[in-house]
């Protein structure tokens, strides 16, 4: 394990080169937001000066890496100053029933490997005077940004935890893929099974081993080549990356930045975009368990994202429910007793 600072001259065929983009392909096995956290902290340094991540190399410069981590300690979540202050920032809705949250790119819904920030962890700030922690009622991919939904009690929890088992909700993300879809709408289906080999950290198209697995897709705006499209997905059973495994493996359409599923990223490079996946849980509709009020959450665009948006020529303020034809049992007007 290498515990020195590493230094790395630019090569002639890196001239020009965003400072992030760089430091992917010479990084290969770490993690995109870990590159954004050490630029963003000053960890890497160019001819001795802190840089950003737009920052454009320069033949024979020199960079700065800092050590590598230590992967062999025992790591847990670590508390730090303002947890209860982030948390409210990125609040969507919070009744005292349940706590809705806009949960930004890069960090971590639960713990696992190598992770020492996460949601979870942050939750035991919002305790409430009977020491009741708000508890997630699912999930969401450290690299997808947008809705997340906690229960403020044990019953609020259950209870929100059967809408989403049950499907009596509608749950819409948006993405960018690359090219676009040949149809404007349609249904992508495909089992969906874990991965082997050299996608044994990844899902697979399986239709033997896998699950049943059905995602509903239309296609908002289209950029004038069919090279990237904005479209909004409706995943209609709950897989894991079932939206990027049916982008990438059916529908042929990868999710920008999606490197786990084999997006080249060409766009990003021709637009200098912001190299993160490209998909969002932007909105969320559903009867509340306990005042049986229709629910209607939205959360905003992240700023990098709406930057991408803007450069591509889509509507970064579209607002409306591209699936408003369809309507799931739960959200029907009830019936009311004589």
């Amino acid at each position: 394990m290498n515990h020195e600072i590493t230094h790395l001259k630019v090569e002639e065929d890196a001239d020009g080169q965003r400072l992030d983009r760089w430091l992917k392909k010479k990084l290969p096995k770490t993690p995109y937001a870990l590159i954004q956290k050490m630029l963003r902290t000053g960890q890497v340094r160019v001819d001795g000066k802190r840089a950003k991540a737009e920052t454009r190399l320069e033949v024979g410069q020199d960079v700065r890496l800092p050590p590598a981590e230590q992967k062999t300690e025992k790591l847990t979540f670590r508390a730090q100053k303002g947890d209860r202050e982030f948390l409210d920032s990125i609040t969507l809705f919070d009744d005292g029933q349940l706590l809705i949250l806009n949960k930004p790119y890069g960090l971590a819904v639960q713990g696992g490997p190598n992770i020492t920030r996460h949601i979870d962890g942050m939750l035991a700030e919002l305790r409430n005077l009977k020491g009741v922690q708000p508890r997630l009622v699912h999930r969401l991919d450290r690299d997808t940004s947008g809705i997340l939904v906690c229960g403020r009690s044990l019953s609020a929890t259950r209870e929100m935890g059967d809408i989403f088992v049950n499907r009596d909700i509608k749950k819409i993300y948006w993405a960018v893929v690359s090219p676009a879809p040949a149809k404007d709408k349609g249904e992508i289906v495909g089992a969906i099974a874990k991965g082997t080999g050299k996608r044994k950290e990844a899902m697979v198209i399986d239709e033997n081993e896998g699950k049943a697995s059905k995602t509903m897709y239309r296609v908002i705006e289209r950029t004038k080549d069919n090279h990237a499209a904005f479209v909004a997905f409706w995943p209609r059973t709950g897989r894991m990356h079932q939206i990027r495994i049916h982008t990438a493996d059916v529908l042929g359409c990868p999710i920008l930045g999606d490197e786990k599923y084999d997006c080249k990223g060409h766009i990003i490079e021709e637009f200098d975009l912001d190299g993160r996946l490209h998909l969002h849980a932007a909105r969320l509709m559903f009867r509340h368990p306990k005042t049986r009020e229709i629910m209607d959450v939205s959360a905003p665009l992240p700023s990098e994202l709406e930057v991408t948006w803007k450069k591509l020529g889509f509507n970064a303020a579209y607002d409306d429910d591209p699936f408003a034809d369809i309507i799931p049992k739960d959200l029907k007007p009830e019936k009311k007793d004589k």
